[in-house]
């Protein structure tokens, strides 16, 4: 018995077959230069051995770090919405039932961290992001639908409860600030430890790929974003930013963007809610890693590009539901009564997660976990570090590509 998905690939391969015919073209020689002679040449091979000592690197840190490996979680009733724009989120029917694939793991990595004994997570997390399309056709460089991302999630564990979020904020900034500065640290020293690996066995591979990495002992410098707009503007703000510093790895902080990201002091005793279009950037507690790739001939460096992003995470149910709300990702808040969700079916996949998210121990105080975390794009970060001579777009670091801006179908 033919599957109907399979028989649907077969026609859409037969009517891309006659397109390459038309053109003069065949499918032999199609696959032969989009895939094979990438796959067999010597720049992927570069690339693959500096991705290995990267990625191994990392990890090794945050095993040394305490933090515990947590299995992929591809398809789910919920992921991350995202704050920009996607095609839609790909979906998978099984045994009568309606699952969502993976965005990110961000809500599977809040729930993993509940263990009081667990310090923290990662994961080799799946990404399905389905990219909208440059309007011009034109190749964006950095964007993949299908992506790797290392992703990690670590616990805070400073107990602050919500009377102390509405009365004490002098004291939960302070807090929050430090905890700021320890999570950019944090994934500095686990990028360090990766790139260092890098250095110590991938001098030829650099070398062959006509390109060099400074890494500095210093802490990166860090820029708040509302600082560079006021310089800049929105257009090209990485860029600008990187070009201010010689350090090759940098800092944008306090950028209005997920639902999960902490805003702070947001929600009142009385119910009322500070406007979000109100928050400067030392309010918003997230970061993005940037990075220059340096070339090895002439030593001139190419524009940054965003390779992490992270944050210190919304923890307390009434803004993590209030975010919820103003993000329109949920309509109206849950009700729960005697264990149920009364209006589950409003709430889309989210009513289990904020089920969990609102529960209490025997004296009233909030279970769910403190957390800061972040995600590294390998390929992105694999495309900004290496650019150069021999490698030019962000399929030019990966086997498979999948840029949306490139083929009309992905053969493999």
């Amino acid at each position: 018995m033919h599957d109907s998905a399979y028989d649907q690939i077969g026609e859409q391969l037969s009517h891309f077959q006659s397109a390459v015919d038309m053109s003069g073209s065949s499918m032999a020689h199609f696959i032969e230069r989009h895939y094979v002679e990438r796959w067999k040449s010597d720049a992927l091979y570069h690339v693959m051995a500096i991705r290995t000592s990267f990625v191994t690197g990392m990890q090794e840190a945050l095993v040394r770090a305490g933090l515990l490996n947590l299995e992929r979680v591809q398809m789910s009733l919920v992921t991350d919405p995202l704050n920009h724009d996607v095609e839609h989120t790909p979906t998978i029917d099984y045994k009568g039932q309606r699952y969502v694939t993976t965005h990110s793991m961000i809500y599977s990595k809040f729930l993993a961290c509940l263990g009081p004994r667990i310090q923290g997570v990662w994961v080799d997390s799946p990404n399905i992001r389905l990219e909208v399309p440059s309007p011009d056709g034109g190749q964006r460089g950095r964007y993949l639908i299908d992506f790797s991302q290392l992703d990690v999630e670590v616990r805070r564990n400073r107990g602050v409860q919500l009377d102390d979020y509405y009365d004490r904020p002098d004291e939960v900034r302070e807090i929050l600030r430090a905890d700021f500065e320890r999570a950019m640290r944090f994934f500095e020293e686990m990028f360090r430890a990766g790139l260092s690996r890098v250095l110590e066995r991938n001098e030829g591979d650099l070398e062959a790929l006509g390109v060099a990495i400074d890494l500095p002992d210093d802490p990166f410098p860090v820029f708040r974003l509302d600082e560079g707009l006021a310089r800049h503007g929105r257009s090209g703000i990485e860029e600008k930013l990187g070009a201010e510093t010689e350090s090759p790895f940098f800092w944008i902080g306090g950028l209005m963007r997920e639902n999960y990201d902490l805003i702070y002091p947001y929600l009142n005793r009385d119910g009322t809610r500070r406007e979000i279009a109100s928050f400067p950037s030392r309010d918003v507690y997230n970061f993005d890693l940037c990075v220059k790739g340096k070339l090895r001939r002439g030593g001139a460096v190419t524009p940054a590009r965003e390779v992490l992003s992270g944050a210190i995470r919304e923890w307390l149910a009434e803004p993590i539901i209030a975010r919820l709300l103003d993000n329109r990702i949920i309509p109206t808040a849950p009700v729960f009564r005697d264990g149920r969700i009364e209006n589950i079916d409003e709430l889309g996949g989210y009513g289990p997660f904020l089920l969990v998210a609102s529960r209490t121990d025997a004296e009233g105080r909030s279970t769910f976990p403190e957390t800061f975390g972040g995600g590294i794009g390998i390929e992105r970060t694999l495309w900004a570090l290496l650019r150069g001579p021999e490698i030019e777009s962000i399929e030019d670091v990966t086997c498979f590509g999948k840029n949306p801006d490139t083929h009309p179908l992905y053969l493999f």
